[in-house]
């Protein structure tokens, strides 16, 4: 990705810039985003040091400028190859006629020692010889007047001001004739061919995206993108998207998000029936798909997981599990801190109330260094997130494997199953995998951003790693999107990536699992369908984030559409590259799989950003998280999910019966703070349990608890009491429609009435 631009002989010195960073035509080289980086905090550290922090630059910027001189440079030679043979000697008689020679001379020698070639540097050779001199055929007084030309397009962009310092033209234009030289130079390409679709000047010719966005170096790339891609060869309209890509990112780790969450878009669901029928036929034919037919048919395709029997009526309720304990503990008046001491009435009453599974959330083995991180950050009684795992193993502080056998089998007697949480995407940054299997994480040899430093506390618990965080999470300063594994033996350090979903600071008790690896891939499935043997119902935690399509957009995006993660861009891939990598979707594979060996196991997706429909109808999973009837019905926002359930009749009902309707779930505020006590929120648990679908309860939700407990809990700080007007009113509205599940879960029988006024208004 090399790119190159002039700086000032005043700012290498300055800013104590290595000299194997510069040619030997004096450019400084960025070989690629590291680099950038690097230079970035190498000047921006000087500027702090002497008070100037409101002047820092950025890697974004630094990069954009030494990527549009390349692409001047291309267009000049270019220009003067093809179009004009010989304008640049031309050029140079014309100013020796208009300015002087010796003026001419004056302003290339002067250009010299502010901008020096390496030879000129180091004294091998002085400026005068080196001016009347040749690089390779080419003169170099016609190279020195390509790059004046450059100069001057560097000094009139706003956009790129901050960088100012690196190739200002000040003292050139005081001490010389320079700006003689620019009037001159304008004066004789006014009269020579013209190049481009509007038949310009060439210096007004690239002057354009200057002046179309002057104060975004982001918006005169995507000029030149859109308007000189016929010109400049593809290499550099890569290197244009993925520079936009790294300004993204830097964009991205600035902004602060607030205002609180959107409603969920309406799907519309567009698909090409009789197109995809004569895809289907062009395969029964034995003949292949192109890559755009391929690509439409594997994510159109129709092919829904059937329902077994007992499927249709799972009625769920949820347990955060230490929480639950603390909870009966208080109950009971004694310590409950096992799962085989869960009271036998506890089950009894969920029987009774007709739930059919039990959801328990945090029963792995958790990594401990999540417990440190959290403890070390102010919450000295945390326990380690129930989304930074260890091991899938059921936690020894629960009891292990035996305890959570024996209450298995109780709740398997009242007709309730169990189910456990899959994380997919992440491990904790101490887990089983990160000491023994680090070739299964994203990671890089170096960390992304120079101004990391990993010197805080060693959170492994075994001797063969050390693991740290970026000590700036500790002061809460920075965020950072890797974490540090040193091999104890061997001194060998790894900077693995942080679990991240683009949308909020990376998960900095998480190490983030590389897909493309296929023996991550298998080593995943495994472990799913170890959970699978002892869950028969199992919820996949983020699972939209390893669907192939935001797979790559998050930690592997095509050129131009980089951002979400920053430094992801350096690993940017075509679509093209990525499928050859990853040619299946890991969740169909996954599905088939459980389908085939374990198909009495459900499989909830938890997945959003519009692929509901995808994940049951062309995934197969059985069901899918439903987040819009919670938000939209919270918002009474009535008429858009009258929409939506429009829609999807419309498109294909068996996408609704697949639905994963609650109220509230671990990540949002509890339902008693959305819907009240009242009869908004009767009404829409009614809506919840006579809708097909699978309805889903929140801890706390029936007894009207207004807490949300967070997965570090391992206890409740609210002192609160069941309401028991809310559980009666349960118990007589809610519990009895659950009982004849059985009537409503099932799309089939499902009708949608239209409720027309007196005016004709559908409601």
């Amino acid at each position: 990705m090399t790119l190159e631009f002039h700086i000032r002989k005043s700012s290498r010195l300055k800013y104590q810039i290595e000299e194997n960073l510069f040619t030997l035509s004096g450019d400084l080289v960025i070989v690629n985003f590291r680099m950038a980086r690097i230079l970035a905090e190498k000047i921006n550290r000087q500027l702090k040091a002497e008070g100037k922090a409101d002047k820092q630059t950025s890697a974004g910027q630094l990069n954009a400028l030494g990527l549009m001189h390349e692409i001047f440079h291309f267009l000049i030679r270019h220009y003067e190859e093809k179009v004009n043979p010989g304008v640049m000697a031309r050029g140079i008689d014309f100013l020796r006629n208009s300015i002087g020679s010796e003026s001419l001379n004056r302003i290339c020698l002067a250009f010299l020692n502010e901008f020096p070639p390496m030879d000129i540097l180091r004294g091998k050779v002085s400026p005068q010889n080196y001016l009347s001199g040749h690089t390779g055929s080419k003169p170099n007084h016609e190279i020195i007047l390509e790059e004046l030309i450059l100069l001057h397009l560097e000094n009139i962009n706003p956009s790129v001001f901050p960088l100012e310092e690196l190739y200002s033209d000040k003292d050139l234009s005081s001490a010389t004739p320079y700006q003689k030289l620019l009037s001159g130079i304008n004066d004789f390409f006014r009269n020579e061919k013209t190049f481009g679709n509007e038949n310009l000047p060439l210096i007004t010719f690239l002057k354009k995206p200057i002046l179309s966005s002057p104060h975004s170096i982001e918006g005169q790339l995507e000029y030149i993108r859109i308007n000189w891609g016929i010109y400049i060869p593809r290499e550099l309209l890569e290197k244009l998207l993925r520079s936009k890509d790294l300004i993204l990112e830097e964009l991205k780790l600035f902004l602060q998000f607030g205002g609180g969450k959107p409603t969920p878009p309406v799907p519309v669901y567009e698909v090409d029936e009789e197109y995809l029928r004569r895809l289907k036929e062009k395969l029964a034919r034995g003949e292949l798909l192109s890559e755009d037919e391929s690509r439409y048919y594997y994510s159109e395709i129709e092919k829904f997981t059937e329902d077994i029997d007992w499927m249709p009526n799972v009625v769920m309720i949820a347990k955060n599990i230490f929480v639950w304990l603390d909870q009966l503990s208080k109950k009971y008046g004694r310590a409950i801190t096992m799962l085989d001491q869960i009271p036998d009435e506890e089950l009894d009453t969920l029987a009774r109330w007709h739930f059919t599974a039990l959801w328990l959330i945090g029963i792995w083995e958790r990594s401990s260094a999540s417990r440190k991180i959290k403890q070390l950050t102010g919450n000295p009684e945390a326990a380690a997130s129930a989304y930074s795992l260890y091991d899938y193993i059921i936690a020894n502080e629960l009891g292990g494997e035996d305890a959570f056998q024996n209450l298995k089998i109780r709740a398997g007697q009242r007709g309730i199953k169990l189910a456990s949480d899959m994380v997919p995407n992440h491990t904790g940054i101490y887990s089983k995998w990160t000491v023994e299997k680090p070739e299964y994480f994203l990671q890089s040899d170096y960390p992304p951003f120079p101004g990391y430093s990993f010197n805080s506390p060693n959170l492994s618990d075994d001797s063969r790693v050390e693991v740290r965080i970026e000590d700036k999470y500790y002061s809460r300063e920075d965020a950072a999107v890797v974490f540090q594994r040193r091999d104890a033996f061997t001194g060998s350090v790894k900077y693995i990536y942080h679990g991240n979903d683009g949308t909020h600071m990376p998960w900095n008790d998480t190490a983030q699992l590389n897909l493309l690896n296929p023996e991550t891939r298998e080593a995943l499935i495994q472990t799913i369908m170890h959970v699978a043997r002892k869950f028969p119902i199992i919820r996949f935690d983020a699972a939209m984030t390893l669907a192939k399509k935001h797979y790559q957009r998050l930690w592997f995006p095509q050129p131009g559409t980089g951002g979400d993660i920053p430094s992801r861009s350096d690993y940017s891939m075509t679509r093209q590259a990525f499928d050859e990598a990853m040619p299946f979707e890991f969740w169909r594979e996954v599905v088939d799989r459980i389908n085939t060996e374990m198909p009495e196991t459900l499989l909830l997706a938890e997945a959003f950003w519009l692929m509901e429909g995808y994940f049951v109808r062309t995934l197969g999973m059985h069901r899918v998280y439903n987040s819009a009837f919670m938000h939209m019905l919270m918002k009474e926002e009535n008429s858009k999910y009258h929409e939506l359930i429009k829609n999807t009749l419309e498109f294909n009902p068996e996408i609704l019966k697949r639905y994963v309707n609650f109220m509230s779930n671990p990540d949002e505020e509890t339902a008693v703070n959305q819907f009240g006590k009242g009869d908004k929120y009767f009404g829409i648990a009614v809506m919840m349990v006579t809708l097909p679908g699978l309805p889903m309860f929140a801890h706390g939700q029936v007894e009207g608890y207004s807490e949300k407990y967070g997965m570090e809990y391992k206890r409740a700080y609210y002192n609160e009491y069941p309401d028991d007007y809310l559980v009666r009113r349960h118990e007589a509205e809610i519990f009895p429609l659950l009982k004849k599940r059985y009537l409503f879960s099932q799309v089939k029988d499902f009708e949608f009435y239209e409720f027309i006024d007196d005016f004709g208004n559908r409601n």
